[in-house]
């Protein structure tokens, strides 16, 4: 198996010089764009790994999982998919003009920047609260309680996040979104940047695989809430593009623009992949 990993990353490791690293969070120019690094968590617990598997790197939407994870235990699904949508989209992560259309009362999906604004705004909790239980899910999610945030990468969202800023304000006029804005984007951009890398990355695929053992859910079994979070991903996980990559790779997956892709196997199992040279579509949409 680890020959094949092997084979399988040095194969594509070409691809990583068509990539381009996101420049619209400026604290992310500073990662390395020939970095590829892979974990794989097989069913029985073992971890195969390669490449610069252990580097650091940000969550970015990936953390979107674990926020929705976290406002559903504490809210209910019912709850939760009042205020957001379960459709995929056509547009991309960071769209929002179909929110400003009349008929519209909520983000389409909690993938989407939107949607995971709003589930971010779910989590009960003031200050600094909220965040504080998004690191520790995901501490224990990613069985590391080392994990903590990268501050310069959290103050360069928080500066530069203008695109995020308008559609939860938006949101709030059309009372979507309730609470305090700032205090939510202030949640929002630390849990993007929540630092891990590929082992942890495949350790949190793994829990979700295994049906989030010992988490505590609201009105939804943790079978339920399983086989919820693997539709997301593979109807919303990847975007505009999630059709496309549920056809031709088949596994419920989640990415980050920092670089990193989650993807959850079979019976326990699970991937993390860190490369931070993005495609050229996806600069597209950044753009």
């Amino acid at each position: 198996m680890k020959e094949l990993l092997i084979n399988i990353v040095e194969k594509n490791r070409k691809l990583t010089l068509e990539g381009k690293l996101a420049d619209y969070i400026p604290a992310l120019l500073k990662a390395n764009k020939n970095h590829l690094g892979v974990t794989l968590k097989t069913e029985d617990g073992k971890f195969i790994t390669y490449g610069e598997y252990s580097q650091g790197f940000t969550l970015q939407s990936i953390s979107k999982v674990i926020s929705f994870i976290l406002a559903v235990s504490e809210n209910g699904m019912d709850e939760v998919f009042k205020r957001v949508g379960l459709d995929s989209t056509d547009e991309p992560f960071n769209a929002f003009t179909k929110l400003d259309l009349p008929n519209v009362n909520k983000p389409a999906n909690p993938m989407i920047n939107s949607g995971a604004i709003l589930t971010t705004s779910l989590i009960k909790g003031d200050g600094d609260e909220k965040f504080t239980k998004i690191l520790g899910l995901t501490r224990l999610m990613a069985n590391n309680e080392s994990i903590t945030f990268n501050e310069e990468v959290y103050l360069s969202e928080k500066l530069t996040g203008s695109r995020n800023r308008s559609m939860a304000y938006l949101m709030e006029s059309k009372k979507i979104l309730s609470g305090n804005v700032e205090d939510t984007l202030d949640t929002y951009f630390k849990q993007c940047a929540i630092e891990v890398n590929t082992r942890d990355l495949a350790n949190i695929a793994g829990f979700i695989s295994n049906g989030l053992p010992g988490l505590e859910l609201k009105g939804i079994s943790n079978k339920e809430m399983m086989l919820l979070v693997k539709g997301l991903l593979l109807t919303c996980g990847m975007y505009n593009y999630s059709a496309k990559y549920t056809i031709e790779v088949g596994i419920p997956s989640k990415s980050g623009v920092s670089g990193g892709i989650m993807a959850v196997l079979p019976r326990g199992g699970g991937i993390g992949i860190y490369s931070p040279g993005l495609m050229k579509m996806a600069i597209l949409w950044l753009a």
